[in-house]
């Protein structure tokens, strides 16, 4: 240990008082220094915020018609302090806030656009909307969105991206309709040699003639030898397309020897390809399902008590303190009838993993489909749910957070 030396007759004679004009010497000098609270944001903070924003204001710069859908070109609304987007991997999806007749919904849409147009100096975003049978808020956005209108969205979302560590060279994607729109993001970062692998896009279709963003995957398949484009028709026969629908030996045929799979598109072809998938005994890893929205009507799951009809519950939901009384249908989420109240709740994937919606169950019996359930070990122990795979089967009071968006 080291050794300090020092006058010990020095120090004592110092006396108390020269410790006291100390005090009084570092009182005089604070008081000359600003009186607001020192602040340190550091540069992880900055980049952070960044890439992982609450919210992002935007506005519709052009929209582009198609059979039955349209892409919406986003770019940042720098009018209400927007100065620029979140950049991306491709296969991410962002959450739409909108608010029409007194209610306040959110829902997710696959960014299938470049990741470099986040970069530029315009920096931009587009998202595709179909039309949908019962599609409450597509069809709004479909109907009512035009160039200028202004959008709060999320920051970029999921883990449907590719990740080299865990995914093989070669990938093969199946999507149907809509459920391309990933796939077109993954086909641009390809050819622009953002990312390096294989993708062969299995693209399943009724009809040649209604084939959703068919002349850019094919322009994008036209770059690079890396992004290959196969159209399957259930209802058509069409030279150079397959016909039929995405089977296992029809995977086989363009998989190659070490290959993910990554799937997209509606429920019916979740379940299809589940069954088809299970045949070619990938390891689990080798899989992605992209999040599918709401699970659907669970009355007809096997688990789901047969003893409860056609029964309305009574809901009270605590906000902030105070609580509304509120009513949600047997076989409807209590997200949606939360929403349908008019009440402001954060939730971005709905189907039950993101946990932007995670609430608080005080009491009340529910049912939460065991696919849709993306809960923590925690959150079931200790009563919290994710409201938008959550199904009421008495009736409920619970505590939801607001949005921030």
């Amino acid at each position: 240990m080291a050794k300090y030396n020092y006058d010990k007759k020095a120090l004592k004679g110092l006396g108390v008082g020269a410790f006291l004009n100390e005090t009084k010497l570092r009182a005089s000098e604070l008081a000359k220094g600003d009186n607001s609270i020192p602040t340190s944001i550091y540069n992880p903070n900055i980049v952070a915020a960044e890439l992982h924003p609450d919210y992002q204001l935007v506005k519709v710069k052009e929209v582009i018609e198609h059979d039955g859908a349209k892409s919406f070109v986003l770019v940042a609304d720098k009018d209400r302090g927007c100065k620029e987007l979140a950049y991306f991997e491709a296969g991410k999806y962002v959450s739409v806030a909108c608010e029409f007749d007194g209610k306040f919904m959110c829902r997710p849409y696959s960014i299938c656009s470049a990741p470099k147009d986040a970069l530029k100096q315009e920096s931009t975003y587009t998202i595709t909307v179909k039309k949908i049978d019962d599609g409450y808020v597509s069809d709004y956005i479909l109907n009512n969105w035009k160039v200028g209108t202004e959008v709060a969205i999320s920051g970029p979302l999921g883990h449907f991206n590719y990740e080299r560590l865990r995914d093989a060279k070669n990938v093969v994607a199946l999507a149907g309709g809509s459920g391309v729109t990933p796939f077109v993001a993954m086909a641009h970062s390809i050819v622009d040699n953002e990312e390096d692998y294989n993708l062969t896009i299995l693209y399943g279709n009724r009809k040649y003639d209604n084939i959703l963003l068919k002349d850019e995957l094919e322009a994008l398949a036209a770059k690079s030898d890396k992004v290959k484009v196969v159209h399957v028709l259930s209802d058509d026969e069409h030279e150079g397309c397959e016909h039929g629908f995405i089977s296992a030996e029809l995977i086989k045929k363009y998989g190659k020897d070490d290959y993910s799979i990554f799937v997209c598109g509606p429920k019916a072809m979740y379940k299809y390809e589940e069954e088809e998938i299970k045949k070619l005994n990938l390891p689990k890893r080798r899989v992605r399902f992209e999040l599918s929205g709401e699970y659907g009507d669970p009355t007809k799951d096997e688990k789901y008590p047969k003893d409860i009809k056609d029964v309305t519950f009574n809901v009270r939901v605590w906000i902030r303190g105070e609580y509304k009384d509120i009513t949600c249908k047997n076989g409807q989420t209590l997200l949606r009838a939360i929403e349908e109240s008019g009440i402001r709740v954060t939730s971005d994937c709905r189907s039950g993993m993101c946990g932007w919606c995670h609430s608080r169950l005080i009491k009340g019996d529910t049912y939460i489909p065991e696919s849709n359930d993306g809960r923590r070990l925690a959150d079931k122990k200790f009563g919290w749910i994710h409201p938008c795979a959550t199904y009421p089967l008495s009736d409920i009071e619970m505590e939801v957070f607001p949005s921030v968006k």
